[in-house]
């Protein structure tokens, strides 16, 4: 395809409040903001992909309108985390005035929930002596990552995860616009592997219609670098059943000749568990539970991901060896 690809995130973004989906609450509020001239300084928290830095963007658009930039910085805070970027690039912006409709600048500052405590610290000085002129909207995922003097000094509103129905609808309506031919397995599949993260999902259809194939369950997941759910479920249920080699051989396939991850193979293996593939008392469903968190934890820190997952199925072939005995006995 000649020329630079066109990323569907933000060529479908939003631009007004209105267009913002399943955050009610939330985008009234804002409304109230536009509507009154005048907003305090704000911090949107909740799950990756639900609409914080749209809200963001299409609040500056309703406040400034078509030069809503030059009245607005949009950072990263993981770029430049540290207390640096605060007394430079962050301040220089801040301390400046500006002359229009509302005496004040809007300063977006994303993933906030990176920056370092320090960082955090000098921030709350600079949202003190600057609100006169420079209002901030902080975004973050984990609203506990942020500070209390700056929790204090902002509106805080959470954002929900979206409903499977409308990120379905919306995937639709992009692949409408862009002459994408996608089944209804296809969309479900998406749907289910992005859970409620729409930003994900739209990256996930626009990987899979540049393939230039129909858009079915299979392409999708072999695009995502998964295996189906089935398959994960099939493997804890012959473990369970004492066949380790049989689900030790899927596990190898899954790994090696799929290339499926094995933190992502681990996430699937949680999301199985808990949806009761195989039957357990509840003791031994928290203890399997908190053996998948440590693998976690020992995967991220550099162990071999066939390993510790192969662990993990001695681990359930052991409790359904119990299982048996018991009904034995």
């Amino acid at each position: 395809m000649a020329g630079e690809i066109e990323l569907w995130v933000e060529k479908y973004r939003p631009k007004r409040l209105d267009e913002i989906i399943n955050q009610e609450e939330v985008v009234q509020a804002l409304k109230q903001f536009v509507k009154k001239g005048t907003i305090p300084h704000m911090l949107f928290a909740g799950p990756p992909g639900t609409g914080k830095t749209t809200a963001a963007l299409c609040l500056a658009y309703e406040l400034y309108g078509e030069n809503w930039r030059t009245y607005t910085l949009e950072l990263n805070a993981s770029d430049e985390r540290g207390i640096q970027m605060v007394r430079t690039k962050l301040k220089d912006f801040a301390r400046t005035q500006v002359a229009g409709r509302f005496p004040f600048k809007l300063l977006i500052l994303d993933e906030a929930d990176a920056m370092t405590r320090d960082a955090q610290q000098a921030l709350r000085r600079i949202m003190e002596m600057y609100s006169a002129n420079t209002r901030f909207i902080l975004i973050c995922n984990y609203v506990s990552r942020i500070i209390e003097p700056i929790q204090s000094r902002c509106a805080v509103f959470k954002f929900k995860q979206l409903d499977p129905k409308d990120i379905k609808a919306r995937l639709k309506y992009i692949a409408e616009k862009e002459n994408v031919n996608i089944t209804e397995e296809g969309l479900d599949a998406i749907v289910e592997i992005c859970e409620g993260d729409l930003r994900k999902a739209i990256n996930l259809l626009q990987s899979v219609a540049y393939l230039g194939v129909t858009v079915d369950r299979k392409v999708v997941y072999r695009t995502a670098g998964l295996v189906y759910p089935e398959l994960v479920a099939q493997m804890i249920k012959d473990a369970f059943a004492g066949d380790i080699e049989k689900a030790r051989k899927e596990l190898t396939k899954a790994l090696v000749e799929e290339g499926v991850s094995g933190i992502d193979l681990l996430r699937q293996f949680e999301s199985a568990i808990n949806k009761k593939v195989i039957e357990l008392s509840t003791e031994d469903r928290i203890a399997l539970l908190k053996l998948i968190s440590e693998i976690d934890y020992r995967i991220s820190q550099g162990a071999t991901d066939y390993i510790q997952l192969t662990a993990l199925l001695a681990y359930i072939a052991e409790l359904g060896q119990k299982y048996r005995s018991k009904k034995q006995a």
